[in-house]
């Protein structure tokens, strides 16, 4: 990023809460975003085979804190910008691949609700990509003569004939329906519908006429769907990012991971053998979620054989060409920059502004290298967040050193959300100074 360009104060804040928090920023990668270039462009051409007409799977595997969800986020937008719409949810508890009692059709609806279009990069576009498929209908019929209503089910003919088709193409239409007539609560019955939210195949078929509804067992074909009726609004496609995977890893029951993992391979082969099209997946988890032999997927013996990397790729060689994309870790130069970036956020793009010197970076780099060692660059989460304690002590204590700040910086190896605590950087404020922002409990960073 150039150092001078500015950055909005909205902008701004919004990285700094989120960047002390823990979390993503939902806006502002690109002022934080280094180094893994060559990762990012495999995922890249990922998503422009999407928009051709292709089928794509990564699995992004890092340590906690090593920067899965930022990475993520950014193929997100890459997706964006290429004209995709894009779905993403965290698993959990209540969030699963597969399940029987609503714990998939959970997590389909979470992901629709966090559909996203390049204006709509928030989430919760749902409703704009089906104005723009009526808006669709309504140019074709111009163009052709052909009455709005036999435009409509030529175009969703073929989402009949797919899996779960009949009903979607159903409650589509209803939506169509309520847009003609102005009848708002036809249209948010449909919406209803789409995002999951039936759990009882009576109220569906009293709101909307159909039989059935998204459950548990729909949500790859659910997620299918989407990505048709994408193409018919004029997008490119969809790709899905499902974050936290490890949460399958977790479960205690071997059925339980092992019917979740045939749910992964059903999509990979899927995907592998150019069964699906317009359509990619991004699934982030940790080393132990794709190579334990006794509970991860590994301990699948397909998905083993379909997973295993490349034993050419070693000594410093790396094969981005297979599903598991592996992100390598930061290098002290880059996590320089990186502290960098975090400073020219803290100042709004202006140098003039910065609140440390350059020094001050190597000299944090150094003080954290004696704390913790490698690990500080290897999973830069917690350095990252004790960074921006840092600054926002000296933000807020103007008289305030940073050589004498940096002996209170305490910075520890990132134990993952598995920790019965967690442990985060702290800056102690100068006496009778005012309160430290780093005096907050801080959640997970994930990059």
């Amino acid at each position: 990023m150039s150092a001078t360009t500015k950055i909005r104060p909205r902008d701004r804040d919004t990285i700094i809460q989120a960047l002390s928090a823990g979390v993503v920023p939902r806006v502002g990668l690109q002022h934080v975003q280094v180094g893994r270039a060559r990762e990012l462009s495999a995922l890249v051409r990922d998503v422009e085979r999407v928009a051709d007409g292709g089928s794509a799977l990564r699995f992004v595997i890092g340590e906690y804190g090593a920067g899965k969800s930022f990475f993520m986020s950014l193929a997100r937008l890459v997706a964006l910008e290429k004209r995709l719409l894009t779905v993403h949810a965290d698993l959990g508890p209540d969030r699963r691949l597969h399940a029987s009692a609503g714990q998939a059709r959970s997590l389909y609806g979470e992901a629709v609700r966090n559909l996203a279009t390049r204006t709509k990069p928030e989430g919760g576009a749902l409703a704009s990509v089906l104005e723009r498929f009526i808006g669709e209908l309504v140019k074709a019929s111009q163009d052709t003569g052909v009455p709005v209503k036999r435009v409509l089910e030529e175009r969703l003919g073929d989402l009949r004939e797919a899996g779960g088709g009949y009903d979607f193409a159903a409650v589509v239409e209803a939506y169509w329906r309520g847009s003609e007539d102005g009848v708002e609560e036809l249209k948010s019955n449909a919406l209803r519908w789409l995002r999951g939210e039936y759990s009882t195949k009576t109220e569906a078929r009293q709101a909307l006429g159909v039989r059935n509804i998204v459950d548990d067992a729909d949500l790859y074909a659910g997620l299918k769907l989407i990505a048709a009726l994408a193409r018919l609004a004029g997008y490119a496609g969809l790709l899905v990012l499902f974050d936290e995977m490890v949460n399958l890893y977790k479960l205690q029951s071997k059925q339980a991971r092992d019917q979740n993992y045939e749910q992964i391979l059903a999509i990979l082969n899927d995907t592998l053998q150019g069964n699906t099209g317009h359509l990619g997946f991004v699934f982030g988890g940790t080393p132990e979620f794709l190579t334990d032999t006794r509970r991860g997927l590994y301990s699948y013996a397909a998905l083993q054989s379909r997973l295993a990397e490349n034993s050419f790729a070693r000594d410093g060689l790396v094969d981005l060409s297979g599903p598991v994309l592996r992100l390598q870790s930061l290098t002290p130069e880059e996590l320089h920059i990186l502290l960098g970036n975090v400073r020219n956020i803290f100042a709004g793009g202006e140098p003039a502004r910065h609140l440390v010197p350059d020094e001050a970076l190597s000299a944090f780099m150094i003080h954290c290298s004696e704390k913790i060692g490698e690990a500080y660059f290897r999973t830069p989460r917690n350095t990252v967040k004790a960074f921006c304690q840092l600054l926002s002590v000296i933000e807020q204590n103007p008289g305030a050193d940073w050589r004498a700040l940096l002996g209170g910086v305490d910075v520890v190896p990132d134990a993952g959300d598995d920790g019965a605590e967690e442990a985060v950087g702290e800056v102690a404020a100068p006496a009778n100074n005012g309160k430290a922002s780093g005096d907050d409990e801080l959640s997970s960073f994930r990059l």
